[in-house]
């Protein structure tokens, strides 16, 4: 693309995909002098209402003097955004400078700017104006603009509730038959409500239109039996997909005819179709593809599953041609599963669609699935499958979709679908990368406050990510990245075994009100496992209840009911070993009789969740799982569970309430450690759902100087990155650095320079004694083992001495960078950092300094911004922690002084997303109050956008 001769330089960051309310996808970037034309055409297509309403008077066509003063911008003063589908401008917004009188102005002294929207009638109502008005409002921040004002008709009642509805500070006024709006552009909680909203809505949308299409068209099914195409073909068919399906391959016979011997209208091209087509699967070679996608993006197709492979898996150039082919599929607003995808599943009644390459649709059931490895998604599938086969069973899928190489949908925007889908009630998710790891932890943060959300991740400590995966590396450790998704309320797992389990016992158990386990069964060394493992787990388990080893079905039901009953009870394990009679072996309906014994015992019982560890009875697993009929016919569909989640969890420290009639489905395991695990899960999920209904705060403090700090914050960094690489990292001296973080209230104890004796004693005199002598050179630094920090000197003798020591021992002066600090009261060193990871996001770490901290990674982490709750739990989920509470009669340390400083760290990163690292070694916690020693702070331009700018689809 040209950039404008008399312009700025194009702002390319400024162009973006975004996904539209009804689901498709537009292209917004800036326009230029190439769209004049496009421009002309665009008007031509819009009603003279539309028109009318824009220029207040009748308009109907546009001058050559029109068509430049909107096509020509300065990108600085003069700023025009459109929005493309397909190539073709469908929407526009402009804003202009304006001084206090309304008049044209230039410079940073005028902050405000007149605004004005058209929209192709064709597309109003799409929430093409929403999307252009979020980017509007952050390219004009972006240029110091701080005010729009927008003069519109009273009887534009669509685009008054544009400007209404975005949720800024608005002030409106009439006059002269106009509306006058005026809003700050400043981001307020409801804006970005708002627009987190409409983005919730909208990419659910386009999952769902991916989901759930009308029609298909699977283009390369071969002419013969064999083929990824033709097997996508066959298992849509087999499926029993309620929509119209058709074959497409440029070799079948022209006039159309019909595929034998699947019977479906087979078309040498999609344009011979002469209905609708929603859906492609394409399996095509890749050279084909972006013919294939064209000719989708004509016939109005709304979405793409790629098989294809051949793309960012096959390296560099293969990574460019996966890059065009997101441009292609998105500029005619399509969104696209894979390439290098394994497929998607729907198994609602009303669609039954397995647009894959597994051989089966499973069985309908809660659970929701996503992965991004083909290899994973069988074998999850097939896992399944084997747990609990059939509609209705125990391990029954709600949807499923494997990504493959993840060019556009993700495992965002399944969670975005997941959400509010009520046919889902776990998602399950196996990520080998992350694309917008601060958005996945937003979404997932609520979703898992509605359902539970477990995550098994790939790729963990190579510091890679597979081949075909364009995504941030990250650069904490993998403990860090576990504990960031615990804070989210992700349930995060080590393997699939793990994932199925956990899975299976959340989607068809309650939720338990606590950690407090029943054992029972007729085996003590089984009892005695489950117990052992519940302890492991940090749950509490009651004595077992040992059953004798002939205990009957009555027996067990009996047992279970009494478990139930117990108000000191919250979850039941229960372990069987099979009655062996001489000669033979355990008689299967005997098993199925203490299936359904235990199944009505749960039901008829108070909501507790149940999980039975067996061995040597797989009879007994699939009886409690529903697959054999029970209850009646088999994989007759109960009522799971998960259902009465939500209030089970709402209501965890009421009574319990009774379960439906229906008997509930029992998850079971073959070992005892499995499900115990499942239940620790679960009972530490629970925990999160109960504390965070009632969510932490993030405190006000009134000595805060959030716009002096900012101001110093760009002074600085004019001064120090004038001459370093753009977003270039840059360290403050430490003086600037104590005067930053004074800014939030964070005083730093002074150390003065020492650089001969003289100079130290001059340094003491003024600090006043006591004082310590520490180095500060980088080998050196907090490294007391070493000798390199003196305490406790009462006077000048004794400075001298420790000055004399120091320099004969360790080296002259220059080398180790003396300084002097006056002695503040004992207590435990502490270390508190702050930073910008490029995939986890911003992060505050904390931990005792030295050994623990250093030698052990005893370091607790959380994302900011952090609230007080979050901190709370920080402080206290350190493995040393006790030395912070009075361990062995020692005095505990001011919590509330160091959690309060742990907040104004958190706030002074998220204020300023310019703070891009705070290291502050050691602080030391006395029993009243704390002392910060040692602090450093790093500053950057931040990126030109991040997840509280206007909603945009990744590019990888």
């Amino acid at each position: 693309m040209e950039t404008p001769s008399d312009a700025a330089a194009y702002p390319a960051h400024w162009e973006a995909d975004v996904v539209l309310r009804d689901g498709g996808t537009a292209r917004i970037r800036p326009i230029t002098p190439d769209d004049a034309q496009r421009l002309v055409s665009f008007y031509e297509q819009v009603s003279d209402e539309s028109k009318y309403y824009r220029f207040f008077a009748p308009y109907p066509r546009l001058s050559d003097r029109d068509v430049h003063r909107f096509t020509h911008h300065d990108y600085v003063d003069r700023v025009g955004l459109a929005a493309f589908v397909g190539g073709e401008m469908i929407a526009t917004v402009r804003y202009d400078r304006i001084n206090a009188d309304g008049r044209p102005a230039t410079g940073p002294d005028a902050d405000q700017a007149e605004i004005a929207f058209l929209v192709q009638d064709a597309h109003q109502g799409r929430g093409v104006a929403s999307a252009l008005m979020e980017h509007a409002a952050a390219v004009a921040r972006e240029r110091g603009i701080r005010r729009f004002a927008a003069e519109v008709l009273p009887a534009n009642t669509k685009m008054i509730k544009v400007f209404t509805d975005a949720g800024y500070t608005q002030k409106r006024t009439f006059e002269d038959g106009v509306v006058r709006l005026e809003f700050d552009l400043e981001p307020t909680e409801q804006s970005v409500a708002v627009m987190r909203g409409r983005e919730h809505r909208a990419e659910a949308r386009s999952v769902q239109r991916l989901l759930a299409p009308g029609s298909i068209a699977v283009i390369g099914t071969g002419r013969a039996p064999g083929g990824v195409g033709r097997a996508a073909l066959r298992n849509i068919l087999d499926s029993g997909f309620t929509g119209h399906t058709y074959a497409v391959n440029h070799a079948f016979p022209e006039g159309g005819s019909t595929l034998d011997p699947e019977g479906v209208p087979a078309h040498r091209s999609l344009r011979d179709i002469p209905g609708p087509v929603d859906l492609a699967v394409v399996a095509v070679p890749a050279a084909h593809v972006p013919d294939v996608v064209r000719d989708c993006g004509e016939h109005g197709v709304q979405g793409l599953v790629i098989l294809t492979s051949g793309y960012a898996e096959a390296g560099p150039e293969g990574r460019e041609k996966q890059r065009a082919l997101l441009r292609q599929a998105r500029s005619y607003g399509m969104r696209l599963v894979g390439p290098n995808a394994f497929g998607l599943i729907n198994t609602a009644p009303a669609v039954r669609l397995n647009a894959s390459l597994s051989p089966r649709l499973p069985g309908a059931g809660r659970v929701g699935l996503f992965t991004q490895s083909g290899a994973i998604g069988i074998g999850l599938l097939a896992a399944l499958q084997e747990r609990g086969p059939g509609d209705g069973a125990i391990a029954g899928v709600s949807t499923f979709v494997s990504a493959g190489n993840r060019a556009d949908v993700s495992g965002n925007d399944l969670l975005q679908y997941w959400y509010e889908d009520p046919d889902t009630d776990v998602a399950l998710l196996y990520l080998e990368s992350i694309g917008n790891p601060r958005k996945f932890t937003r979404l997932a943060r609520r979703t898992a406050a509605a359902k539970p959300v477990v995550v098994v991740k790939g790729a963990r400590h190579s510091g890679t990510v597979p081949l075909g995966h364009t995504v941030p590396t990250t650069r904490v450790p993998d403990a860090t990245v576990s504990a960031l998704m615990r804070q989210a309320g992700v349930i995060r797992v080590g393997t699939l075994t793990e994932l199925i389990d956990a899975g299976l016992l959340l989607a068809s158990q309650p939720l338990p009100a606590g950690p407090r386990v029943a054992i029972l069964g007729n085996s003590e060394a089984l009892a005695l496992l489950a117990y052992d493992a519940c302890l492991t787990e940090g749950l509490r388990p009651q004595r077992p209840d040992v059953l004798p080893f002939a205990a009957t079905t009555a027996d067990f039901r009996a047992a279970l009911a009494r478990a139930l009953a117990n108000d000191r009870i919250d979850a039941v394990v229960l372990t069987a070993i099979p009655w062996v009679a001489e000669g033979s072996s355990a008689d299967p309906e005997e098993i199925a009789a203490l299936a359904r014994a235990l199944r009505e015992a749960a039901a008829e019982g108070p909501a507790k969740p149940v999980t039975v560890v067996h061995l040597a009875m797989e009879e007994l697993a699939g009886a409690l799982s529903g697959t054999t009929g029970t209850t009646g016919e088999p994989g007759t569909i109960g009522e799971p569970g998960a259902t009465d989640r939500p209030e089970a969890a709402e209501n965890a420290a009421e009574a319990p309430e009774t379960r439906p009639a229906t008997p509930p489905r029992i998850p079971a395991y073959p070992a005892a450690e499995r499900a115990v695990r499942s239940l620790a899960e679960a009972v530490r999920y629970a925990a999160w759902r109960r504390e965070s209904a009632v969510p932490g705060k993030v405190p006000e403090y009134e000595d805060i100087e959030e716009t002096a700090a900012g101001a110093d914050i760009e002074r600085l960094l004019d001064e120090l990155t004038a001459e370093t690489e753009p977003h270039r990292s840059v360290a403050l001296p430490p003086d600037e650095a104590a005067a930053l973080l004074g800014r939030y209230g964070i005083r730093v104890r002074a150390a003065l320079p020492a650089p001969d004796p003289d100079a130290a004693a001059r340094a003491a005199d003024a600090l006043g004694y006591p004082v310590a002598l520490k180095t500060t050179a980088p080998h050196l630094r907090h490294r007391a083992d070493l000798g390199g920090v003196r305490l406790d000197l009462p006077g000048e003798r004794a400075l001298r001495r420790a000055y004399e020591e120091l320099t004969d021992f360790l080296g002259k002066p220059e080398e180790l960078r003396p300084v002097v600090q006056a002695m503040v009261p004992r207590g435990v060193d502490t270390v508190i950092r702050a930073s910008i990871d490029p995939a986890a996001g911003a992060v505050l770490s904390f931990g005792l300094a030295g050994a623990p901290s250093q030698l052990l990674g005893d370091m607790a982490h959380r994302l900011i911004p952090a609230t007080d709750r979050d901190v709370a739990e920080q402080i206290r989920s350190i493995r040393s922690a006790p030395l912070l509470f009075g361990w062995r009669g020692s005095q505990p340390v001011d919590s509330a002084a160091l959690e309060e400083l742990l907040l104004r760290v958190s706030r002074l990163v998220d204020d300023h997303p310019e703070v891009v690292g705070i290291d502050l070694e050691p602080v030391v916690v006395a029993p009243q109050g704390l002392a910060v020693l040692g602090a450093s702070v790093r500053l950057a331009r931040p990126p030109a956008t991040t997840d509280l700018g206007p909603r945009r689809l990744p590019v990888y």
